[in-house]
């Protein structure tokens, strides 16, 4: 049980002081912020809820994840028997009466680790099944958003819409580039090899849409 206090007392259902998901929505917030907030601190301990502390949680939350889009995703095998030994360390951590904050607090240390990028994310990996905060797939995606912003903000605003495929998205623009260049016999070499893996794509003005038929 976490015992969840404002500055002003214990927070409870019967004063109308509670949380919801929807209403930490409602104010923007990622709800696995909240989760981490709730992580950092050892569950025996009463936990202060302001929303100067969930604004830092969530700060603190979008830097993780920045750190970890930074990582490689092919960076070499995976040395297993470094993940072995921060595993092991994990282990012993959350193990110590559920420590949850030296369970974040490791996740820094394997930020930090003299190893490669693979084995780091793999390490996370790990970690996460437990943490429970959907680390890997939340990186990875922040990674392709600001992957898309940097080519659009290349492309002189150039946006391309489809149906989530980076790999499709690449060869659109890919197609853009080329008419751009003046080069219209590539920018027909790649209509064609999208037409034939049976791509549609609508131009418009500002960027262009595809689909799959």
């Amino acid at each position: 049980v976490l015992h969840l206090n404002t500055t002003t007392g214990k927070m409870s259902k019967s004063k109308g002081e509670f949380l919801t998901v929807s209403l930490l929505e409602e104010k923007g917030y990622d709800p696995l912020s909240y989760r981490l907030f709730c992580l950092q601190s050892h569950y025996r301990k009463s936990l202060v809820f302001s929303w100067e502390n969930l604004d830092n949680a969530q700060g603190a939350f979008n830097k993780l994840l920045k750190k970890i889009a930074a990582l490689k995703q092919d960076d070499g095998a995976v040395d297993e028997a470094v993940a072995a030994q921060y595993k092991q360390k994990f282990t012993e951590q959350m193990g110590n009466d559920l420590n949850t904050s030296m369970g974040i607090t490791a996740l820094y240390d394997v930020l930090k680790a003299q190893t490669n990028d693979a084995t780091k994310r793999a390490i996370i990996a790990d970690f996460d099944t437990v943490l429970g905060l959907k680390l890997i797939e939340k990186a990875d995606a922040l990674r392709e958003k600001e992957a898309k912003a940097a080519a659009t903000q290349a492309a002189g605003g150039y946006t391309v819409t489809g149906e989530g495929d980076p790999a499709i998205d690449a060869l659109v623009m890919a197609r853009y580039e080329a008419k751009k260049a003046k080069n219209f016999a590539e920018a027909d070499r790649i209509r064609d090899e999208l037409k034939a893996q049976g791509i549609e794509i609508v131009d418009a003005k500002d960027g262009a849409t595809w689909k799959r038929i």
